[in-house]
């Protein structure tokens, strides 16, 4: 769940602060219960089946639908890559770092990072990592923000606004990110869970949920607070803009190396995530062997997957990209392919768990609504306030 606040979410987080202020607080709020009725379908449909998503899909919808579905995740992934690839080429320049050599030191960590560890061992090293991201619940602290100010404005919510319901559907995007459905559950297969896992996974779930919207609200709050008051509607450039930002209030070099830590944090548990994703996920629709727990010799299509994604991410990094822009335009196009991935986890929930597991009367009538309405929402405001970008 740490890695559903990659470095695309908290430039989205980020960005909405700095042009809209507290304005889509509220929205991030209304995201949470979101988030864990979308998250808790994946748990329980990996822990119950011990199959894959696109595994599920396939098995039960043929192999056109699976890779139709795939291919959705494909395309999230590799704009989910740029991101945290981009993410961490901007903490670099912060201090002085060639992008070029960010991507061969990132490029060098991943790749012995799942040469040398199991999933558990590579699990517990990301949260070290994602840990960082809590910095910004300080950082938020230290800016003082009013919270009258910040009550009043949960109910502003300009819908007329194309430029407003742009961020909206980037926002969505940010928070129910479809490659997250496929990770966590072929994780979960990964870890060799069970039913007997079910509550404690929704528990973890659960807090998960809350964190990573608490950290998207901190750093909402953050730059609202700053940006969003000495420069008011204002669109952020870069990562150095968000970093300048925090430093008034905790001082320059320890703000650059706070906001480092939280982006490094974000970044890199992303990237660890998305490469897997993407590496489990065709593994599923081949049938070649898909685990941490393999030796490289054993899956070499698992591992050179892995190790493609991440190389080719790293080449497509350049000094020209236009970062905060770029990732708002990824997480609107999250926003737009979500219904696939949703429709299929709805789905898969209604048909393929045993009865004592399977999504159904009004909770599935009322998870039905909910998944509908947020899917909408996402891309109708997605294409209504692109006509105004």
């Amino acid at each position: 769940m740490l890695a559903d606040t990659d470095a695309g979410s908290l430039i989205t987080a980020a960005q909405s602060g700095a042009v809209w202020g507290y304005k889509l607080v509220a929205l991030q709020i209304i995201l949470i219960p979101v988030l864990y009725v979308t998250q808790e379908l994946t748990v329980r449909l990996g822990l119950v089946t011990g199959c894959g998503h696109a595994e599920l899909i396939q098995k039960y919808f043929g192999k056109f639908w699976a890779y139709v579905s795939v291919t959705t995740l494909v395309i999230c992934c590799i704009g989910a890559l740029i991101t945290e690839l981009t993410g961490i080429a901007g903490v670099g320049e912060l201090f002085g770092v060639p992008i070029w050599l960010s991507m061969v030191l990132t490029t060098i960590f991943l790749i012995w990072l799942v040469l040398t560890k199991s999933y558990n061992s590579v699990e517990r090293i990301a949260l070290a990592i994602g840990a960082f991201e809590l910095i910004y619940l300080f950082i938020a602290w230290q800016a003082h923000p009013s919270l009258h100010e910040i009550v009043s404005n949960l109910t502003r919510m300009p819908l007329h606004d194309r430029s407003y319901l742009y961020l909206m559907s980037a926002n969505i995007g940010a928070v129910i990110m479809p490659w997250m459905i496929f990770y966590q559950q072929s994780a979960i297969i990964d870890k060799g869970l069970n039913p007997k896992h079910l509550n404690a996974a929704r528990l973890e779930t659960a807090i998960g949920a809350i964190i990573t919207q608490v950290i998207m609200i901190t750093v909402i709050i953050a730059i609202a607070a700053t940006i969003g008051k000495s420069a008011p509607g204002k669109s952020l450039d870069s990562v150095q803009h968000i970093s300048a930002a925090i430093t008034p209030f905790v001082g320059d070099t320890v703000g650059r190396i706070l906001f480092a830590l939280g982006m490094l944090g974000a970044s890199l548990v992303a990237t660890i995530v998305v490469s897997l994703t993407a590496a489990w996920s065709i593994g599923e629709l081949t049938g070649f062997k898909r685990s941490l727990q393999d030796h490289p010799k054993d899956a070499p299509w698992f591992y050179g997957i892995y190790f493609a994604v991440i190389i080719l991410g790293g080449i497509l990094i350049s000094t020209d990209v236009h970062l905060v822009n770029l990732n708002i335009t990824i997480e609107v196009i999250n926003s737009l392919l979500l219904p696939i991935v949703i429709c299929f986890l709805y789905l898969l929930a209604r048909r393929t768990l045993p009865e004592a597991y399977r999504l159904k009367g009004w909770y599935a009538a009322l998870v039905g609504v909910i998944l509908f309405i947020t899917c909408c929402f996402g891309v109708l405001s997605g294409i209504w306030g692109s006509l105004g970008n």
